[in-house]
Formats: structure tokens, C-alpha cells, sequence
């Protein structure tokens, strides 16, 4: 066994993976298929206890403990099972990232991760033939509190396969560095907490210890320039950045409108029997019309938020269909309760969802989908249990008729004004929009036109016409005032 030997110099490249671990997976509730990177310059790395600064007009500075491997020959195109061997140590390593300025990188986390000293790693290095890639433990605290604790023995990725992945396109050489991801538990750090992380291997021989990194905030004191993209957060960034919408101190979606008792009685009547009511009230234009549901049997009831689609032109979906677009922040803010209803301008030649999107909504507890245009991957998509409303299947993707525009704004889907905040009703039926400030009248009344309409209806198959009954006169509400006895 060889003991630890400390971190020194300055990687040539430093190599982030964005997802790993199981934990962090259920987190972000997206699986990836394989995995993917960004870069981190050179000048981001710092020694173990280097300040790091949260710069001034940010708010979301979020720590993440991670395993780094140092790279200790050159390589180019090896093996999975010959990636390992290529590694001649690990050591702790601390991903910082500001998200106030996610939203400008598009996914090359450049601004976000890439600052001075946003790479600390250390103190010390163990080396790679005394531990088993497998079995390394990585853990972190933030004020002496334990907040993250993991092990590498489930990861998505083994090692040896980010090593060769990596080496099939640019040459590894020695003192670069991989980020192997992160695990549950990141969160969001303010000037004056002290974080640290440690990895170690406990089932080794001597159970060797990078000893702890150790990286104190302080606040920025410099602005940032108007010549750059400024510091910007929403909703969004706020619960990837603390791990949850709740750690955050976000409201639940729906709370305030949408309580369990008014959507138990939602739950009980019909999108017909609400229709009557909302034109009883002069609403007449608040169905989303031509659609059809993945789950014909099951209710969708939640609130709306909206997502727009503008006409394809190819240069404005140069500059805003790719990278992390409007679509994509669409479907990663959908919390409990929401239903997203997309704009497709009625548009039926392409495809505005498909299975990984659906998914990203349902395990982020959206009550639904609506969409007026197309839904790709129909089958994958109908096996969710979280219903979709749609017109039709195509296998185009969303650019060959769409723009991802804009969202949460006002929007036109199937023929229906849509607001964010609006309840979202569907059945086999179809799907309704009602104004929240009508919606415990709609229903109140409409849960008792459901029990004249069953006494009607006991009457009819008892052999009684519908002349005078439907709808009642006099003498069948008094009959029926007798019947509710």
C-alpha cells in the first residue's frame, strides 16, 4: 500500500461528466443513455483551502463533491477494461457552479462552472492501483454537517468506460483530469460557510483518504459588466440548484387553488357536466377542441402552465431551437400538479413531444400534457401513466414545423385562450379550461346538476318520458326533492 501523496500542478484539461449517480439521477429525473461532458479551464482549479467567491449580484452558488481521476499516460482509444489502468490516482474535487448564469451557456456550462477557483481538488491523491474503482466513498459537509455520502459501487458510468469513452475522440494525457459526477445532496452555499469533501477508499488496505478539501465562500465585490450576460434566475434554477423545489422554500404548484378536497370533487363530475355550467356562466369558448388522450380512462386535473411554438424559420431556430430551449426549460420546471399545454398553432405535420420529454414531466409529478399538434414515439409515450392529450402521432421532430418560443404566457391551443394558472380539466370527453376564480362555483354546482341528472336518469330507465323531466318541471323537482330523502 501506498499512502497519499499530495495534489499538485495544474491539469492540462479538466473533463466534467453530468450525470452518475443513482441518487442524482432520481433527482433530476432524467436517465441518460450515455455520457455526456463539459470543460472546465485550467485556471478554475484551486488547492484545498483557496477561497472561492461567489460573484457579487448572484445568488445560487452550489457545491458539488466529486471523485476526480488524474490520468497518468497518454492514451487514445483503449478499451473500457483498459481505462482503469490508464488512471494513476483519484482525489476529491468540488464542481462549483453559479446558477444565475446557467441560463447563457446552453449547455457548455462555460460561465456557470468555469470561474477562478470553481475547481478546488485535493489535498491529497490516492493512488489508483492500491484502491478498487468500485468501492471509493465520497462525502461532503457544509458547516461540519454531513451533507453528501455515496459510493461508486451503482454508478451509471464505470470509470474504465469514461476513460475509453473519452479516448475515442482526443488523446487523455497525464495530469488531465474526470469529474465522475456528483450524488444527491448539492445545494446552494453563502458567503461564510466553510464546505469540505473527502474521498476515500474504507474497504482498502489501511482504507487511504484524500484528507479533506477544504474550500471557504466569500462574497464578490465586483459586478458584473453590462458588456455580458447578466446574473438571471427563475423558479427553475432555484430548485436545481438547492435539490428541490422544497429545499428551495418554493410553494407546491397548485397549493393555494388546487387542495385535495376541491380536486376530489372535480374528480367527481364530468368534463360534460362542467361544460354545461361554464356556458350557464357565459363560457362558452373553454374547450381544447380535436384531441385525443393516451389515457382515455383516467382524469387529468391540474394547473396550466403554457409553452408556445412560433412557424419554423430556419434562422430563428438557429439562434433559439437549440441547447437548452424553451422546450426543454418547459418540461424541467413542470412541478406537482401542473399540466404544460403547448401551442402547435393546430400544426399536425410534426411531432412537439416525444418519450424522454414525457417522461422528464411525469417523474417531475406533472398531473399532464396537451398539446394541439403531434406527439412522437406514441407508444412509449402512451405507457406512461400520466395522460397526454394530442392530435395526432407523426415520427418528425418538433424543427421541422416549430420554433420553441417562449413560456408561460398567454397562449391559443385547440381553439381555447389559455392562462398560466388556469385549471386543467380532461376526460374521455375531452379537455376544458377554467378560470381559477370560477372554478369552486362551477364545481359546486355542477356535482348537483350530476345528482338531478341520476334521479333523471333512474326515471328514464324506469320507463318515465323525458317530456317535462328533462329538463325537470315543477312537479319533477318536487319528486325529485322527495327522492333525495
Amino acid at each position: 500500500m501506498q499512502n497519499p501523496t499530495p495534489f499538485t500542478g495544474t491539469p492540462g484539461k479538466v473533463i466534467a461528466l453530468h450525470l452518475n449517480y443513482p441518487s442524482r439521477i432520481a433527482q433530476r429525473g432524467r436517465v441518460p443513455e450515455q455520457p455526456s461532458y463539459f470543460l472546465k479551464p485550467g485556471t478554475s482549479v484551486s488547492a484545498s483551502g483557496t477561497p472561492i467567491e461567489r460573484p457579487a449580484g448572484t445568488e445560487l452558488l452550489a457545491f458539488e463533491g466529486e471523485i476526480a481521476l488524474i490520468i497518468g499516460r497518454s492514451i487514445r482509444r483503449v478499451s473500457p477494461d483498459q481505462g482503469w489502468a490508464a488512471v494513476s490516482g483519484v482525489t476529491a474535487a468540488n464542481d462549483f457552479g453559479v446558477y444565475d448564469l446557467r441560463y447563457a451557456d446552453k449547455g457548455s456550462n462555460l460561465k456557470s462552472k468555469g470561474g477562478d477557483g470553481f475547481t478546488p481538488l485535493g489535498p491529497n491523491v490516492l493512488n489508483a492501483r492500491g484502491v478498487e474503482p468500485d468501492a471509493l466513498r465520497v462525502r461532503t459537509w457544509v458547516n461540519g454537517e454531513l451533507v453528501q455520502d455515496d459510493s461508486t459501487a451503482e454508478l451509471v458510468f464505470p470509470f474504465g468506460r469514461l476513460v475509453a469513452d473519452l479516448s475515442q475522440l482526443m488523446t487523455l494525457e497525464p495530469g488531465d483530469v474526470i469529474l465522475t459526477g456528483t450524488p444527491a445532496g448539492s445545494s446552494v452555499v453563502q458567503p461564510g460557510d466553510v464546505v469540505e469533501v473527502e474521498v476515500d477508499a474504507p474497504t482498502a488496505p489501511g482504507a487511504p483518504s484524500s484528507g479533506r478539501l477544504v474550500t471557504p465562500v466569500v462574497a464578490g465585490a465586483v459586478a458584473m459588466a453590462e458588456y455580458g450576460a447578466s446574473p438571471k434566475i427563475d423558479d427553475l434554477q432555484r430548485a436545481e440548484a438547492w435539490g428541490s423545489a422544497e429545499a428551495a422554500g418554493l410553494p407546491e404548484a397548485g397549493s393555494s387553488i388546487l387542495t385535495d378536497e376541491l380536486k376530489a370533487k372535480i374528480n367527481s363530475v364530468g368534463t360534460a357536466t362542467l361544460s354545461s355550467q361554464l356556458r350557464k356562466r357565459g363560457l362558452n369558448n373553454v374547450s381544447i377542441d380535436g384531441l385525443q388522450t393516451t389515457r382515455p380512462t383516467k382524469r387529468l386535473v391540474g394547473l396550466a402552465r403554457t409553452l408556445r411554438f412560433i412557424p419554423n424559420r430556419e434562422d430563428l431556430f438557429i439562434a433559439h431551437g437549440g441547447g437548452y430551449n424553451a422546450q426543454k426549460r418547459a418540461f424541467d420546471s413542470l412541478r406537482p400538479g401542473d399540466v404544460l399545454v403547448i401551442e402547435a398553432r393546430g400544426e399536425t405535420g410534426t411531432g412537439t413531444v416525444g418519450d424522454i420529454l414525457a417522461l422528464r414531466a411525469q417523474v417531475n409529478g406533472a398531473a399532464g400534457l396537451v398539446t394541439d399538434g403531434g406527439v412522437r414515439d406514441v407508444t412509449a409515450v402512451a405507457a406512461l401513466e400520466m395522460p397526454t392529450y394530442f392530435a395526432n402521432a407523426h415520427p418528425a421532430v418538433l424543427g421541422r414545423r416549430h420554433v420553441p418560443w417562449d413560456t408561460d404566457l398567454t397562449i391559443a391551443c385547440g381553439g381555447a385562450a389559455v392562462q398560466p394558472g388556469d385549471v386543467i380539466v380532461g376526460d374521455a370527453d375531452g379537455v376544458l379550461v377554467i378560470p381559477p376564480h370560477v372554478i369552486e362555483e362551477v364545481v359546486t354546482d355542477a356535482i348537483e346538476q350530476e345528482r338531478e341528472e341520476t334521479f333523471i336518469a333512474a326515471m328514464v330507465a324506469a320507463g318515465e318520458g323525458v317530456d317535462g323531466l328533462y329538463p325537470m318541471n315543477a312537479k319533477w323537482k318536487e319528486r325529485y326533492r322527495a327522492w333525495l330523502q
